[in-house]
């Protein structure tokens, strides 16, 4: 067990500096990674996080999801009640942050959720060493290797030079995935507008706001079929609605790390699936792992059982904590009435 941390029905607790990490119920002090639904819920008493995380939430939860908010930045250092806590870029959306603890001379790290990939939307996973790592284990199996992400916008051009007369559908995540391939799209040299729904206007617009690069954007509104030939980014679950029927002839396509599995892409109806995370895959999990230094690894959700009888076999302690709430980034993906159009 680590001196600084603890599990409570509420989630991961510093008894030390009396906070909680990402809790999954409201609770007096929290701690949160990143604006994804399932790690920043609104009802909380205070809340840091990192300013663009807080920005986020407020764009996402309403200004007024929780009663104060403490921005901090990367790197910066505040003291509480003799715990040294820093946050540190996590590499997985606008904002996400690694929490850092330190007291009497032991670490512990919190990965939140994070990959090790390069995106030009994000500050870059940066290594912590540390006792204890707290890690995600969402691709936590073998089969996970995420390939290089250009790749995968070659193909969706590709489809999309196939097949002019078509638009393009792709789902992706609201926060973080959306913007993400905005950019790629860019780097691969497309300049045309790319199409937006509703729930993906305001989070972009602040990703833009901060200085992020995505080129054209508009909303797709009430057009349709005057889209034949276009890129729309979307929410993967309105694949599946009547939402689609406006569109001429389109090709579905869903952007995610679950696309490696040929059952999930049926699932999703994905006619173009693909591999594209936010989420580490298998050798960059184990390869964090075992960088760290961290004695002790805990591994909130996910594969845990998998990575637990890893980290063994390399000398490494390891715990499952089998927590629940967390993993489901997809509920982002649906808008929020009052705030986020359809």
């Amino acid at each position: 067990m680590s001196s600084l941390l603890t599990l409570t029905p509420e989630g991961l607790y510093c008894p030390a500096a009396g906070l909680h990490i990402d809790p999954v119920r409201p609770v007096a002090r929290a701690v949160i990674t990143h604006a994804h639904s399932d790690h920043a819920r609104p009802g909380h008493g205070a809340v840091l996080a990192t300013r663009q995380t807080l920005d986020i939430m407020g764009l996402r939860l309403g200004e007024g999801f929780a009663g104060t908010r403490q921005a901090l930045a990367y790197g910066e250092a505040v003291n509480v009640n003799g715990v040294q806590l820093q946050l540190v870029p996590a590499g997985h959306v606008l904002g996400s942050a690694q929490v850092v603890l330190e007291a009497a001379g032991e670490r512990a790290v919190v990965s939140g959720d994070y990959k090790r990939q390069a995106d030009p939307t994000c500050a870059p996973f940066e290594l912590v060493s540390c006792d204890t790592f707290v890690t995600e284990a969402t691709f936590g199996l073998p089969v996970f290797r995420h390939p290089p992400i250009a790749g995968e916008i070659a193909r969706l051009l590709a489809s999309l030079s196939l097949f002019p007369g078509r638009t393009h559908l792709v789902g992706a995540y609201s926060l973080g995935k959306a913007q993400r391939l905005l950019a790629e799209l860019r780097a691969a040299g497309y300049e045309r507008p790319v199409y937006l729904h509703g729930a993906m206007e305001k989070v972009t617009a602040y990703y833009i706001a901060e200085g992020i690069a995505l080129g054209s954007v508009e909303p797709v509104g009430t057009r349709g079929k005057e889209l034949a030939g276009e890129i729309v980014l979307c929410p993967p679950g309105d694949l599946a609605g009547r939402w689609v029927r406006r569109f001429a002839d389109p090709v579905t396509a869903v952007a995610s790390g679950w696309m490696r599995v040929r059952a999930r892409a049926r699932q999703r109806g994905a006619q173009l699936p693909l591999i594209v995370s936010d989420h580490v895959d298998w050798p960059d999990l184990c390869r964090t792992v075992e960088e760290t230094g961290a004695g002790q690894i805990w591994v909130t959700h996910g594969a845990e059982d998998a990575l637990c009888h890893w980290c063994k076999t390399v000398g490494r302690e390891a715990r499952p904590l089998n927590m629940i709430g967390y993993g489901e980034e997809e509920a982002d993906s649906s808008p929020v009435p009052a705030l986020l159009p359809a």
